[in-house]
């Protein structure tokens, strides 16, 4: 055959190709979109969920889909938990800390940040007011890695709040020594919050640099998470959504990481930047994302407790706790730390609800409870998975 025979034949495939009549590719569209519906279906049904399956369940963008993927997590969000929105009151009561992670807003390098400590006194009362008088059964303390509170400070705090109140005691003060937290557990903490905050090692050194106190190894922070489990303490964990460099890959590996820790609480919201760090230019990663994260969590780890996060709101003021309690979450964290220091503890910017006292954030929460047709659950409310 010569060369223009060749090239009329190419012709003559490409004129029969487009040429065909619309009603047949249409028909192809529909197969194709029937198949992919066909493995959706394929993968929501499935008792476990594969790496491969979360990617492919991440990387849903239709709304059908997407509408599809959340009534399955909220199904097995009614099937593995119930109808009840748990309440963890947050106390943020210090900003000082020895850590120079690449997107706090509270990383020790930011020196445009006034920082503060709440005296244990100080601390001891608004525990007493979120449980008396706020009707809050955990009180969360939280705090950046700060050792002006000691062992035995914290331990005091620990003994005097629950000499006080009829509710459980959780802290999220970062890495301390796998005794240090033995002693916390003995004088009444019951929980814990350490976020591994990526799956993915060199990400993970990426973002923590030698200049912080710690170090912030990964294999340690993987380590003290699963101690803490040992020890007996409802382990609660988890990463950022959207961080600079970090792949759909790492999402999943994020998610498989909760039943690998043997997580009690997932903590995921998405990645906001922060004008004082490293990281001020990067972009903010999607709620969009962070919805799917959190209903694909719910599906994979089923009993898990899911929080509805305050940067998940901070992206969408109008219902991103409504949204997310209706993709699989069953926990919302409002703040009790009282109105004049809210503003100095934003690890990101535009922080929702700084504005707002402890008595605004427990009606709110009562409203965006009820908004979702849902009750908030009494008890302590404890993450026991089977």
């Amino acid at each position: 055959m010569s060369s223009s025979e060749s090239w009329r034949g190419l012709g003559m495939v490409k004129e029969t190709y487009t040429s065909r009549p619309a009603h047949d590719l249409k028909l192809e569209g529909i197969r194709e979109k029937e198949t992919y519906t066909s493995r959706l279906d394929c993968i929501l049904d499935k008792n476990e969920l594969s790496k491969e399956g979360i990617v492919f369940l991440l990387k849903l963008d239709r709304r059908e889909h997407l509408g599809r993927l959340f009534k399955k997590a909220d199904e097995v969000r009614e099937e593995y938990i119930g109808e009840d929105v748990y309440v963890r009151g947050v106390l943020e009561f210090s900003n000082y800390c020895r850590n120079d992670c690449l997107y706090c807003g509270i990383r020790k390098s930011n020196l445009k940040l006034r920082r503060y400590r709440i005296k244990p006194e100080e601390i001891v009362g608004i525990a007493k007011n979120a449980v008396s008088s706020l009707g809050f059964r955990t009180v969360l303390l939280q705090s950046g890695e700060d050792g002006y509170y000691t062992t035995e400070v914290v331990e005091d705090m620990i003994k005097r709040i629950l000499e006080k109140c009829d509710c459980r005691v959780a802290l999220s003060i970062g890495e301390r020594t796998v005794e240090e937290y033995k002693r916390f557990y003995d004088a009444g903490a019951r929980r814990c919050l350490v976020r591994f905050e990526t799956s993915n090692k060199k990400l993970f050194e990426k973002l923590h640099p030698k200049s912080s106190q710690t170090k912030n190894s990964f294999g340690r922070r993987v380590k003290l998470i699963k101690r803490l489990g040992k020890i007996g303490y409802q382990v609660g964990t988890g990463f950022m959504v959207g961080l600079p460099g970090q792949s759909i890959e790492d999402l999943a590996g994020d998610i498989l990481m909760y039943d690998r820790l043997k997580a009690n609480m997932a903590g995921t919201g998405p990645f906001i930047c922060h004008p004082d760090t490293p990281l001020a230019c990067s972009n903010n990663g999607s709620f969009e994302m962070s919805l799917k994260v959190i209903a694909v969590t719910r599906i994979a780890c089923k009993d898990i407790f899911i929080s509805a996060t305050t940067a998940l709101q901070s992206l969408n003021n109008a219902n991103g706790r409504e949204l997310a309690l209706q993709a699989g979450a069953n926990l919302l964290m409002p703040n009790i730390t009282p109105k004049k220091y809210r503003m100095l503890y934003q690890l990101y910017p535009n922080k929702a609800c700084v504005y707002e006292n402890p008595f605004d954030c427990a009606n709110c929460v009562k409203k965006v409870v009820e908004t979702v047709g849902r009750t908030i659950g009494r008890g302590y409310g404890d993450a026991i998975r089977k």
